[in-house]
């Protein structure tokens, strides 16, 4: 986790401070960029102009204890920039039979997550993968913790629906909301 020391050594102008903190959040901004753009080249453009962004504007940081959350709300925002700049459908990659038992439940989880809609993945994302909690997904997308309880139900039901009743206990059961 980004050390505040850190935080606020890169908003003196520490470079290699800057460097730590985004590495240390570089998994996390993948993962929101890709459950937004599922496409790797568009994903590095957003993460690339995110911490671009980022490094230019983070004096204005306010409390150096949510970068991260700082960090990911600007790869969201460079994300939806970048759809809208391409105005394009996302197809869905074509998938090869996968070898074992193991790797069809991850092809079918995988398969399940692209085929919500992008406001229901960005939480689903942060919340199971990243075991964010609702305030901390709600202060990122910018909107109410109940909003991002109803995505998460909607979501929990669409998947459940995707890939069968039972694995619905087990998305159910897998975390509170």
């Amino acid at each position: 986790m980004a050390s505040e020391r850190d935080v606020k050594k890169a908003q003196k102008g520490d470079k290699k401070a800057f460097v730590r903190i985004v590495k240390d959040a570089e998994e996390v901004l993948y993962k929101v960029a890709n459950s937004i753009l599922q496409n790797d080249e568009d994903c590095a453009d957003a993460i690339q102009e995110a911490i671009l962004k980022a490094y230019s504007s983070i004096t204005t940081l306010r409390d150096v204890r949510i970068f991260k959350t700082w960090m990911v709300r600007i790869v969201i925002n460079c994300s939806y920039e970048i759809l809208r700049k391409n105005k394009k459908i996302i197809p869905m990659q074509e998938w090869m039979e996968p070898a074992s038992p193991d790797d069809r439940s991850t092809f079918e989880v995988k398969d399940a997550l692209k085929s919500l809609e992008e406001d229901l993945r960005v939480p689903v994302t942060l919340y199971y993968l990243e075991e964010w909690n609702v305030r901390e997904i709600a202060e990122a997308m910018e909107i109410p913790e109940g909003t991002v309880k109803s995505r998460l139900s909607r979501a929990r039901h669409k998947l459940s629906q995707y890939l069968g009743s039972e694995t619905e206990r087990s998305v159910q059961n897998g975390r509170k909301s």
